[in-house]
């Protein structure tokens, strides 16, 4: 492969969040975009075969979300809503753009709902942006693209 043909990684803070309805300008950090098969051994035959290994139940982490606070209440509300009793469910995606503001790279989430909200910590001696927190849990994260 000639050298011109590579291509360098990609920076991870070029980025942003849709979500069904909900509109948020920026994002500080995005994470757990991952996803566990658990692995079920199955001893078959003598005592001296190896077990088979077999896929089992697949298991995704939360996506945590953490933004700077500011007047956009819709992720918050979208919380309240949910300790509300109103359990509103909504796909979404997490998008990589290049430099150019192009996306290079999506992951869709499904069946999505807030299961944890932190608010700010506050110190007289922080000069930090004030960070708050969301958990999403959902049924399913998959790299689009």
């Amino acid at each position: 492969m000639p050298v011109s043909e590579f291509t360098d990684p990609q920076l991870s803070h070029n980025f942003h969040v849709e979500i069904l309805g909900i509109s948020r300008g920026s994002f500080h950090e995005v994470t757990g975009l991952d996803s566990t098969v658990d692995v079920v051994e199955h001893r078959e035959g003598g005592w001296n075969q190896s077990p088979r290994k077999l896929a089992g139940q697949t298991k995704h982490s939360n996506i945590v979300l953490k933004w700077g606070l500011n007047v956009d209440r819709d992720l918050v509300d979208w919380h309240q809503r949910i300790v509300d009793g109103d359990m509103e469910r909504l796909d979404g995606s997490i998008v990589l753009l290049d430099r150019r503001n192009q996306e290079i790279a999506r992951w869709n989430f499904v069946r999505a709902w807030p299961a944890k909200y932190t608010g700010p910590s506050f110190s007289a001696e922080a000069a930090e942006v004030a960070l708050e927190t969301l958990e999403l849990a959902h049924e399913g994260v998959r790299r689009a693209n």
